[in-house]
């Protein structure tokens, strides 16, 4: 058995599918678009225009992407989010930059010390523009 992350786009991020998948495979290094699927001309959940199905990959971990035009009670939530381990001051501060720029500050990216949550000597939290929520942590 696998498991795979997959990343539903509804309501406000319905239509930016493409948009994400070239935005994480452009800041992240052995990343790629696989897979990109349309919907049919009248086929339900979504037009041409709109993602069916997407494949990419982030540093070679696969991610499977879709999005439709449904009505859903429901959106991403920050309360499953990606967690990257970082190598580096400049690696972890550049992912964070780069994904929390117009998106939301939870947790600014900070030096913890010996209050560092068990896992790190910095960590940071947000939520890109796309609404996907990140755990950014700097490995000891």
């Amino acid at each position: 058995m696998k498991t795979t992350t997959f990343l539903t786009f509804v309501n406000e991020q319905c239509g930016k599918t493409e948009e994400a998948m070239a935005f994480y495979t452009s800041i992240f290094p052995n990343s790629e678009i696989k897979t990109i699927i349309k919907y049919q001309e009248g086929e339900a959940a979504g037009t041409p225009d709109l993602v069916k199905y997407g494949e990419f990959t982030i540093n070679g971990v696969p991610y499977r992407i879709s999005e439709n035009s449904y009505n859903h009670a429901w959106s991403i939530t920050p309360g499953v989010s990606l967690f990257l381990d970082c190598h580096s001051e400049d690696e972890i501060d550049n992912f964070f930059e780069q994904l929390s720029q117009d998106g939301q500050i939870m947790i600014p990216l900070d030096n913890y010390g010996s209050d560092n949550y068990g896992f790190g000597k910095k960590f940071g939290w947000c939520a890109d523009k796309f609404g996907v929520s990140w755990q950014l942590n700097l490995m000891e």
